[in-house]
């Protein structure tokens, strides 16, 4: 078990590690269903890249020295034309089988033609040409098991000639919005506010590559928290809100009622501080987000991606790093600011508090700033962004 108040890297370590060790059933899908997908096999090359020399440039495909006479054209998609003989020479487009024999290509811009023949005034041996198996061999792993699919995984998986995909399958995750005073649309009365959580966590439970079978409201009380604790159908469930001490937190009541055992009780960050990450008798895991918007998402990024990551068998996501950050420490948390990159530099996009939201979307990671901060400074990419 993590103490209350964890150092933030431990809790987010101690999150991958409950999540980790489940053992995922395996399911075959069609290439265009496994983006975001996370591979339960290496991926292995079912034919060479290219799969046979080929033309790099539009021009004329050309053997032994010049000038060449041209004896013909091959147009992209007709096959191998046959071989050349030296002095020789064929018209090619970018992406045809050059013959046998062929020396190099020779782009339109470079080549001078007189009478059907060929000549330039500089010839490199091999320009122009993608010789067959350069970039993969037929046979070769290209990607590790573990590794998410994304959209160009997908695109080398298809040039080297896979249909489908062996893939993890995903859990489901159950998210609970708790809180009389949220409302799910229209403008807010006063007293009253817009659930800014609930309408993102679909989108993020998916870039995180698990599926949010239910995202749904509960009232205030401790009855109808424990009703839909007890009845979620879930591997993972999120509550947002109900996390903290005031009179309207029942999480905690409600799982010691159950019998669940914590892992994380809280974390030493700002802002994020009332995050908790539990396992329920039954293995289910349960995390506690904060009702704060900006303090939610830290905590998404803190514990629900990494036991994601670990229910899923992939690798904890790795953070980049710039040489400096403009946003001041807090003197004994871990803070973590929203801000955008600028070449080494994090930029703070200001309205950082717990509650704020305008920050959070203008920036594109967030910087992970330790108290006693030396060296690079780590980013956390923010769901949507590349990883």
């Amino acid at each position: 078990m993590v103490s209350s108040g964890e150092n933030w890297r431990r809790a987010r370590l101690a999150a991958y590690a409950a999540g980790s060790g489940v053992g995922r059933a395996v399911e075959t899908v069609e290439l265009a269903d496994a983006v975001g997908r996370v591979l339960a096999e290496p991926l292995i090359a079912r034919t060479s890249l290219p799969g046979f020399d080929t033309a790099a440039m539009d021009g004329y495909a050309v053997a032994g020295p010049g000038p060449w006479r041209l004896v013909g054209r091959s147009l992209a998609g007709a096959g191998v034309a046959g071989a050349l003989q030296p002095g020789s020479g064929i018209e090619v487009g970018t992406g045809t089988a050059t013959p046998s024999g062929a020396d190099g290509v020779i782009a339109y811009e470079q080549a001078e033609i007189h009478n059907g023949v060929v000549s330039t005034p500089e010839f490199r041996v091999g320009q122009h040409i993608r010789r067959a198996g350069e970039e993969v061999v037929a046979g070769t792993q290209v990607i590790d098991a573990g590794r998410r699919a994304s959209a160009p995984v997908i695109s080398l998986a298809a040039a080297i000639g896979h249909d489908h995909l062996p893939v993890r399958s995903r859990p489901r995750v159950c998210a609970l919005i708790t809180g009389d005073e949220v409302r799910g649309a229209g403008i807010p009365e006063v007293g009253l506010v817009r659930d800014a959580i609930g309408p993102a966590l679909p989108s993020m439970l998916s870039w995180s590559g698990v599926v949010a079978s239910v995202v749904d409201h509960v009232p205030d009380g401790a009855g109808a928290l424990l009703s839909r604790l007890e009845s979620a159908d879930a591997e993972l469930v999120l509550v947002s809100g109900s996390s903290s001490a005031g009179l309207g937190d029942h999480l905690e009541k409600c799982l010691h009622d159950l019998g669940a055992q914590p892992v994380v009780r809280s974390v030493a960050c700002a802002p994020g501080r009332t995050q908790s990450l539990w396992r329920l008798p039954d293995g289910r895991l349960l995390v506690g987000l904060p009702g704060n918007p900006l303090a939610a998402v830290v905590a998404y990024l803190t514990l629900v991606d990494p036991v994601c990551a670990g229910l899923l068998d992939a690798a904890l996501p790795a953070m980049a790093t710039v040489a400096e950050c403009d946003a001041s420490p807090h003197p004994t948390r871990t803070r973590l600011v929203p801000v955008r990159v600028d070449g080494d530099r994090a930029i703070s996009c200001g309205y950082d508090g717990s509650a704020m939201l305008r920050g959070l979307a203008d920036a594109d990671s967030l910087a992970v700033i330790e108290p006693d901060q030396r060296g690079r400074i780590d980013l956390l990419a923010l769901p949507g962004g590349s990883r």
